[in-house]
């Protein structure tokens, strides 16, 4: 990161900041808030993974802010591939879905932190600041979880049939159970309805299901149940 206290002439360097959201308005508050900073500047937006990419073959950036709901490549699968082509750059993602469920993927892919949208504003800065000084951010609630999952090693409680799942799967599970159809699902995620049912396919294999039915039903109890 550029050092924000340093000065070039009598103006301060700030942190340039990427924004990757599919939704602009959402991207306009998070700018206005973050420009209202002395030390952060949003430099560039994006609103999609392709975007994100471009904006990052033509220039540097201190810190991507991503959204995981993004259309086509996913914010997860954006973050890997961040991390592959500019390893040191840092990620947070910033997103609606509870972070009990993508903060664990989130941080598998490469972020260097989880902020919920429903958060208040002052989360968002601290999760900036502190991850541009070199660390991670997560929740209270997050650190609690861990501390759980840590203390209960003995008894592997972590590992569960979500981890046999693609990151995709995943995500098409979640929108299964939100009731979502195929098409409805091919459309936000940018493919075909072919490409949908193959990963619906695959998921009742994951999950030991016979008909779509089934596999519809246990995806609305998971998503209830906050899993």
């Amino acid at each position: 990161m550029t050092d924000p206290t340093s000065t070039i002439g009598h103006l301060p360097v700030k942190a340039r900041i990427l924004i990757v959201d599919d939704h602009v308005i959402v991207r306009q508050g998070i700018a206005q808030l973050v420009n209202r900073e002395p030390d952060l500047d949003v430099c560039e937006e994006a609103g999609d993974a392709d975007s994100a990419i471009a904006v990052l073959r033509e220039q540097p950036v201190d810190l991507a802010i991503v959204d995981i709901s993004l259309p086509g490549t996913s914010g997860i699968e954006l973050v890997k591939l961040m991390r592959d082509a500019h390893p040191n750059l840092p990620v947070l993602v910033m997103s609606m879905h509870d972070e009990a469920l993508y903060s664990d993927r989130a941080f598998r892919a490469g972020a260097k932190g989880y902020v919920m949208k429903q958060e208040a504003t002052e989360k968002l800065l601290a999760a900036i600041r502190k991850i541009l000084n070199g660390g991670v951010y997560v929740s209270d609630r997050m650190q609690t979880v861990m501390v759980q999952r840590f203390l209960n090693s003995g008894v592997d409680e972590t590992v569960s049939f979500i981890d046999n799942l693609t990151d995709r799967e995943f995500e098409i599970l979640r929108m299964i159970g939100q009731g979502l159809t195929v098409a409805e699902i091919a459309e936000k995620l940018g493919r075909s309805a072919k490409t949908v049912e193959a990963h619906r396919a695959n998921l009742r294999e994951k999950l030991g299901l016979k008909r779509a039915a089934e596999l519809a039903r246990f995806a609305t109890q998971w998503v209830e149940r906050g899993n």
